[in-house]
């Protein structure tokens, strides 16, 4: 019995100390009829690579680590507040110029999808735009700058004019407004304001300098559109990433419906303005045009300002031709307001009345006519995060 018991010890012994293995078959992993070959996949744009190693625990949270940090929060809050304060006049030509590419982008991909190569599209799209701009430079300035030069010189008799209709007088001599228009349109006070001939050529060359800077901005932006968009949405959580990637791509949409409804909306007031300055013999046709064209791109605001401009130069002109103004003026904004902008705009983008005239004010003072006209699209993407974020989750608590 002992020997039966110490020999079948000795055998289960056997096999549990070693089990003979298969061999390694060469088939293993070939394609089985009807069953894909699975490749090994590659790490994304996104993902980490490991050739730099593992990541290491996360450091243990102790007081002097928890205030060092903050400090360090602090500083470096402190720099960005530097750098944002003492670049913002380069901020705001890369935020024109990043307004400028979400405009354009979509006629990027109507190209793409007539067939055009990405890089052929964006170069089309932007010789579009510096043809336009050329073209309309060589139409717009001689005349402006003539016409302007003459509207200025003959304001102090404009102003004498004005005063001749007793209301218009009272007004201009209670407000001393002869010798405040005089000062202005004296030409050694213009000289004193752009500071002579070197502060006008260092105007004129910054103003170039910028313009070709938004332009190779925005082809940037074009040609890598969609790399910077991936990009941002690649910061957010993977659980987020469908829901803001379908917000985002509506606040981009919208935004470009209403650069384009916002052009287009200008150059319709400035070519009415044109054919009825032209119908009445209104002076300077073309400067008043420009004029209405570009105060009307202002939100709310803009087009009450181009129309004082032309209803006192018509008044300055002749008091019937002032009414005249006064009365197009009146009935333009109309069919504008209640038109021609419900059919371009407010599909596209449709927002608070109140808040849009609060943020343009407020763009206004910030940014200029730079922030007007960001005003509109940024209370567009507020309204529609508050809509399908804020307001829903309020409501889930």
């Amino acid at each position: 019995m002992s020997q039966e018991g110490s020999a079948g010890a000795g055998q289960h012994a056997d096999d549990s100390v070693e089990a003979p293995r298969p061999e390694p078959d060469p088939t293993d992993g070939a394609a089985e009829p009807g069953r894909p070959v699975e490749e090994p996949t590659e790490p994304t744009e996104f993902e980490p690579s490991g050739r730099f190693g593992v990541p290491g625990k996360p450091l243990r949270r102790s007081s002097f680590l928890v205030g060092f940090t903050g400090a360090l929060g602090v500083f470096l809050a402190y720099a960005v507040f530097l750098g944002i304060r003492n670049s913002a006049g380069i901020l705001v030509l890369v935020v024109i110029a990043l307004f400028l590419a979400v405009g354009l982008h979509p006629a990027v991909v109507r190209l793409r999808g007539w067939g055009l190569p990405h890089g052929l599209a964006v170069a089309v799209v932007t010789l579009t735009v510096v043809l336009l701009i050329v073209g309309g430079l060589l139409a717009l300035v001689p005349p402006v700058v003539t016409q302007s030069g003459q509207f200025i010189e003959h304001l102090p008799g404009y102003v004498e004019e004005l005063r001749r209709n007793p209301t218009v007088n009272d007004l201009v001599v209670r407000y001393d407004v002869v010798q405040r228009v005089q000062s202005v349109a004296n030409a050694d006070t213009v000289g004193r304001v752009l500071g002579g001939v070197l502060g006008g050529a260092q105007l004129i060359f910054g103003t170039i300098f910028r313009a070709l800077t938004i332009l190779v901005l925005t082809i940037y932006f074009l040609a890598y559109f969609d790399r910077l968009r991936d990009l941002g949405y690649a910061l957010v959580p993977r659980t987020r990433r469908q829901r803001v990637r379908l917000i985002g791509d509506e606040i981009l949409t919208r935004v470009g419906a209403y650069m384009v409804g916002a052009l287009a909306i200008a150059v319709l007031a400035g070519a009415s303005t044109f054919v009825f300055a032209l119908a009445i013999g209104l002076p300077y046709p073309f400067a008043l045009a420009v004029v209405v064209a570009v105060t009307d791109l202002i939100p709310q605001i803009g087009a009450t300002l181009g129309a004082v401009v032309v209803t006192l130069v018509g008044l300055a002109t002749d008091l019937p031709v002032g009414v005249a103004c006064l009365v197009f003026f009146v009935v333009y904004q109309q069919v504008e307001n209640y038109l021609i902008y419900p059919k371009i705009m407010r599909r596209a983008v449709s927002v608070n009345e109140v808040a849009a005239l609060l943020a343009a004010l407020l763009g206004v003072s910030l940014l200029g006519v730079v922030g007007a006209l960001l005003a509109i699209p940024t209370v567009a993407a507020v309204q529609l995060i508050l809509r399908e974020v804020i307001l829903p989750r309020q409501e889930s608590r």
